[in-house]
């Protein structure tokens, strides 16, 4: 007599365990592509040295990914909705790992990494070059013929662009289609769900940044060349981390997060008919393949109504200007954050991405978690959602200007940032790299192979300091005799640029500091955030809301905002790096108080400019219903209530007996 009872039980667990195993491969998705995706971040100042090029170019690379997911988003969102969701999110898995193992490809075909010195036999000088030598040619000869050495480096360029549009393109199915798989099987528990995918979303940067940590500290070409030989460490602006390594991982990693989505069903029973035994497992069925058949049919002529319906809700639009702004600032602040921190503390990249990844990332993910538990525990309506969001979001940003009060000087480079005799100087003149004491050793202008002296300041060569002799050999090579250091005539210096005080190195420990501080705060304020846009559409058309909102976030915020923001950086370099082909290539240092002026405050001013439509958001919700609610969110809990009444109605039901024919039957 109770065998329906035990089937009708035994189907709800099942289908409750399959909603909790595609969270879980879902989870780790969002883990490997967050990882790829910071990575690649976190390697931008790699490639931009391996391949000599400026901030601006490698930073456009980097948004060739968002171009990629442009291409495709809109209609994943909306005709992958209709389609084998969990199927063409295994396909997108696997086409990231493509994508990786493509942008890892010019490190096999170029040559070795070699970086602007005049130490090395190979500059095609005599072995004294280095030193301060009269009557020297002032030009260095290039290597290679010029056009022949910048195809090269174009064409190894492309394979790193095409894979990141490839990733871009394999990214695309996890947000909208994950997400709507979840809203659609576990309404009630979506929160917490989103919690928990935010959260993987932020532990996979964590594994990225050790990842980009570890990988930056190896050299780009071990195994191929003699380390003992450089003249460089990872503190220089010339030196290049193994960056291949870390994308041959990710790949990897892709491609088997890919399988598990490959096993998902198409669709699995709605809460409520899990729950509550509504109805026969055969009259369920019955209403799958009418459904099915209804979007086979509806599969097109639904995406222009559905479009207008976005369109004219103000307040899904209001967001997504919100997020576009917002966007823009994170993505600036991320994409330069290793660039700000190296050249304003002085240290190596592998050092601040690990800084990064050990300090701000852990508390943001148990900040999303949280965040999503108390949305669920304290069944947050949406109007209090967006009070809570408008308000913590505007706290962590009026508490990140303190970011402008933690700030170093410039390391004193005699000739660029200051004077020979030691006097500080705003702008940079080329002829200011020359001085009394070296302006007979015919030192070459453009050169970078910095020094530092004894007297605590750095010079652009071991020329520029006017020394004479050298002793050792690599990284422990010392050049005596320099003139411009001293009178005496003993004066020394050592490779690479002088360190900053113990002064700096304590503000960093307050900048990070301040990071977790505002990082907690950012986090507990996105959940209720993506909850407000996830519930002001209706359901049906939920997975095209999100398509649309991540197109216009990506092509307005995340794509050109790196690009103006690199360019407007790249106008406060002092000195360009050359290229072995002749042509001016990376920036190796950049005026630190003109850069922090732009990195932090053009982001917020943008980011303070979102806060006028978040404020008329907060009012629309305050007076009107959103889309799909009865009084607000109250119908939401209304009906939770409906399904426990229902419940108690039900064993009711079965204490006073209502059987026929041996078959329970369940009466609401």
């Amino acid at each position: 007599m109770e065998e329906p009872e035990k089937k009708i039980a035994t189907h709800g667990v099942r289908c409750f365990a399959k909603i909790k195993m595609f969270l879980m491969a879902l989870t780790w998705a969002y883990v490997s592509k967050s990882l790829s995706g910071t990575y690649m971040v976190s390697m931008l100042t790699q490639i931009e040295r391996q391949f000599d090029i400026p901030a601006s170019i490698v930073r456009l690379i980097s948004g060739s990914f968002g171009i990629g997911n442009l291409l495709l988003i809109v209609f994943v969102s909306y005709f992958g909705m209709k389609l084998h969701r969990p199927i063409i999110i295994g396909v997108g898995c696997a086409t990231m790992g493509l994508g990786c193992s493509l942008i890892s490809l010019p490190h096999f075909l170029m040559g070795t990494y070699e970086y602007e010195t005049m130490i090395s036999p190979a500059s095609n000088l005599s072995s004294n070059s280095f030193l301060c030598v009269e009557n020297r040619s002032q030009t260095l000869k290039p290597m290679q013929d010029p056009a022949e050495c910048v195809k090269e480096i174009k064409s190894s360029m492309i394979y790193v662009l095409v894979g990141n549009i490839i990733r871009g393109i394999g990214e695309t199915p996890l947000l909208p289609l994950g997400v709507s798989y979840i809203e659609d099987f576990a309404k009630s528990e979506s929160p917490l769900y989103i919690g928990i995918l935010e959260t993987g979303k932020m532990f996979g940067p964590v594994i990225g940044l050790l990842l980009g940590s570890f990988c930056a500290s190896i050299y780009v070409d071990t195994g191929s060349v003699n380390t003992d030989d450089l003249t460089i460490t990872p503190t220089d602006t010339r030196w290049v981390g193994a960056w291949w390594i870390g994308f041959l991982v990710c790949a990897g990693v892709n491609i088997l997060t890919s399988i598990p989505f490959f096993f998902f069903p198409k669709t699995l029973p709605k809460e409520g008919l899990q729950d509550n035994g509504d109805g026969t497992e055969n009259d369920k069925e019955e209403k799958h393949r009418e459904k099915a058949k209804e979007e086979n049919q509806g599969i097109i002529k639904d995406f222009f109504p559905f479009m207008k319906s976005l369109s004219c809700n103000p307040i899904y639009m209001l967001f997504i200007l919100i997020n576009v702004l917002q966007i823009s600032t994170f993505t600036t602040t991320f994409n330069f954050l290793s660039k700000y921190l190296e050249q304003q503390f002085g240290k190596s990249t592998a050092e601040v991405v690990f800084f990064i990844g050990l300090y701000t990332l852990p508390t943001i993910c148990i900040g999303y978690l949280i965040s999503g538990f108390i949305m669920k525990k304290f069944k947050i309506t949406v109007k209090k959602a967006a009070y809570l969001a408008f308000c913590l979001s505007l706290c962590e940003y009026l508490f990140g200007f303190c970011n402008f009060l933690i700030a170093c000087d410039n390391v004193p480079v005699s000739g660029l940032t200051i004077s020979y005799e030691g006097v500080q100087h705003p702008l940079y003149v080329e002829n200011n790299v020359l001085a009394d004491c070296n302006t007979r050793c015919s030192c070459l202008t453009k050169t970078w192979d910095p020094v530092c002296g004894d007297n605590g300041l750095s010079y652009m060569s071991a020329c520029h300091a006017g020394c004479e002799k050298s002793v050792g050999t690599g990284i422990n090579m010392v050049f005596q005799n320099c003139s411009c250091i001293g009178s005496s005539g003993n004066s020394s210096a050592v490779l690479g640029l002088c360190e900053k005080g113990p002064e700096c190195a304590n503000k960093l420990q307050h900048f990070l500091i301040l990071s977790v501080f505002l990082s907690v705060i950012y986090s507990l304020s996105a959940i209720p955030g993506y909850t407000v846009l996830l519930r002001c559409v209706e359901s049906e058309e939920k997975s095209l809301g999100v398509g649309i909102h991540t197109f216009c976030t990506r092509v307005f915020g995340g794509i050109p905002a790196p690009v103006y923001i690199g360019a407007l950086l790249d106008r406060t370099c002092l000195h360009w790096g050359t290229q072995k082909c002749g042509e001016p290539g990376a920036c190796r240092m950049h005026d630190i108080n003109s850069f922090r002026s732009i990195y932090l405050g053009l982001p917020a001013a943008l980011r303070g400019i979102s806060y006028l439509p978040a404020f008329i958001i907060v009012i629309l919700i305050r007076k009107f219903c959103l889309p799909g609610e009865i009084n607000s969110s109250e119908m939401e809990i209304a009906e939770m209530k409906l399904t426990e009444m229902e419940s108690e109605c039900t064993d009711a039901h079965r204490s006073h007996k209502f059987k026929s024919d041996g078959e329970l039957k369940i009466k609401l």
